[in-house]
């Protein structure tokens, strides 16, 4: 029998699943085959935002969601190659502009409804016909390319296009394109986020806000054997240190967040196990491009000079990982190898400053991110480290910080001077940096810094349309090679996040989107 010591809250909640479930302990229940699962408790630095995926681009959410929906494609054990999903196989006419996917038959959603062609299409109608301020990640992947949807037979889906789209079935395996139950959709309403259902190896249960959010095993799965677990917990500890110590006291079995100063006694602890999810990802200083004398040019880079991003990766990140030079990550296809990072030379920032008419400096507003990340591990810090290299060229940076939610939704509408964020890639492809982070479409959704640059947009519109891998890779070089030039951007670090669990934890296997499916994780003794 597996031993768990519990917090009062959690205790609260085990008592109260051992009441429903006669017969069974706080931490082991019966499955559907008289076997015993587990409950995991994973503990992380935020709450979601919202369990509905489609409206959501924060990936607290999509930690949850990930395990309530399936997409219709999915992503390799840990990498971004595609396998099958709600979808069994698909392909692409000779002109580029069909895209046809035959559909898994036999599944259902939670609520009992069908999954088929129908489904898949009400759900890109949704998307399709919504606001786009609302669905920003259909906008930012789709935008209006997508012509018309076609439902050949209840288990076939055709997409016609306007224009080849390079990137459309890696698009279709991003977390936020899952494929919610049209019931549902209409009977919840705008409630939809608050009571989600999916075709998923876990069933929503339970929302307590800034809390926890409960899932259940969903015992009519199409992928026979999973899930292997029957509950999963996912608890909010806003704390990193905190986090950690919850794992040691058993009251969580799962972290993420770890700080990387942590990492050698966690390997040296013989109850614990670290696991590293592989690096997909960027941390930046985003300098919102419409706002005072970040409107200039030459302070953007005078500012990219003044901040020195070595330092930052040995003191917040252990030396795990490398200062970014571009908006994107090496492994991803298409980085310019050419383009070196902006070297720390907080005199040539003084210098440029003065170009530009600022010699004595200017005051500005530097948001800190209020929960850990996998690219951020502590944003107060890290925001006080940057406001001293800013300091230190004349520059006054007054730190602001906000609940997460209201964070993204105030940074996304422009209201930053400059602020801390990063990204970690959907689906491995540049479009999924370039375009969604920093291309004109994306303002008022993934572009917070509002930067636009009309010759950037047709390098990236083209690149979009091309099928050819090596003409791609030359419109995404050039395209970084101009972004670099209007230093919308203060790109800081790719990290290799570092995550921690209980020993007895097996099958976990970090994704590197940050959308960890649970479905073969399971828990031995």
């Amino acid at each position: 029998m597996r031993k768990k010591k519990w917090s009062f809250g959690l205790l609260v909640l085990s008592l109260a699943i051992v009441m429903t479930l006669a017969g069974c302990s706080n931490s082991e229940k019966a499955d559907g085959n008289g076997e015993k699962g587990s409950t995991l408790v994973f503990a992380r630095g935020g709450d979601s935002v919202s369990l509905d995926p489609a409206i959501v681009t924060d990936g607290e959410s999509f930690k949850v969601t990930q395990n309530i929906f399936d997409t219709l494609i999915l992503f390799g054990k840990q990498n971004t190659e595609l396998e099958p999903g709600l979808a069994t196989e698909w392909s692409t006419s000779e002109d580029g502009l069909t895209y046809t996917l035959k559909l898994r038959e036999g599944v259902k959603f939670h609520d009992g409804t069908d999954f088929n062609s129908e489904a898949v299409k009400v759900n890109f109608e949704r998307w399709k016909s919504g606001n786009e301020e609302k669905f920003y990640y259909y906008n930012s992947q789709f935008g209006d390319v997508i012509e018309q949807i076609n439902t050949p037979d209840e288990y076939t889906v055709e997409f016609k296009l306007k224009r080849p789209l390079a990137p459309f079935f890696k698009n279709l395996a991003m977390s936020p394109f899952a494929i919610a139950s049209p019931k549902a959709l209409k009977e919840q309403g705008d409630k939809f986020g608050d009571h989600p259902v999916g075709t998923g190896a876990f069933k929503f249960s339970e929302w307590k806000r800034n809390d926890r959010i409960t899932v259940a095993k969903n015992e009519d799965y199409w992928n026979e054997g999973r899930p292997k677990l029957n509950e999963v917990i996912f608890t909010v500890i806003p704390e990193n240190s905190a986090r950690l110590n919850a794992l040691k006291t058993g009251e969580a079995d799962l972290i993420d967040g770890v700080n990387f100063s942590e990492v050698e006694s966690i390997e040296n602890d013989p109850n614990l196990k670290t696991f590293f999810r592989p690096s997909l990802n960027v941390a930046y200083v985003g300098l919102t491009t419409n706002r005072g004398p970040l409107k200039d040019k030459k302070v953007r880079q005078a500012l990219n000079y003044a901040v020195d991003k070595e330092a930052l990766l040995k003191t917040f990140y252990a030396g795990e990982g490398q200062v970014a030079a571009n908006p994107m990550p090496p492994v991803v296809e298409g980085y310019n190898k050419a383009l070196d990072p902006y070297p720390y030379d907080p005199k040539k920032a003084k210098e440029i400053l003065k170009e530009a008419g600022y010699e004595d400096g200017f005051e500005i507003e530097l948001w800190a991110m209020p929960v850990p990340r996998p690219y951020m591990p502590d944003g107060q810090k890290i925001a006080e480290a940057v406001q001293s290299n800013f300091a230190d060229i004349g520059v006054k940076a007054n730190i602001k910080t906000y609940e997460w939610a209201t964070y993204l939704e105030k940074a996304r509408l422009g209201e930053a001077d400059s602020f801390l964020l990063g990204w970690t890639g959907d689906n491995g492809d540049a479009d999924n940096f370039l375009y969604v982070l920093l291309d004109e479409d994306a303002i008022g959704s993934n572009n917070y810094t509002y930067y636009k640059n009309p010759e950037v947009h047709e390098l990236l519109i083209e690149a979009q349309s091309t099928i050819d891998k090596e003409k791609r890779n030359e419109l995404y070089n050039k395209a970084q090679e101009i972004i670099k030039d209007d230093a919308p951007w203060i790109p800081l670090v790719h990290s290799k996040p570092a995550l921690a669990g209980n020993k007895t934890i097996e099958g976990f296997a970090p994704h590197p989107t940050g959308s960890d499916r649970l479905d073969t994780v399971e828990i031995k003794e």
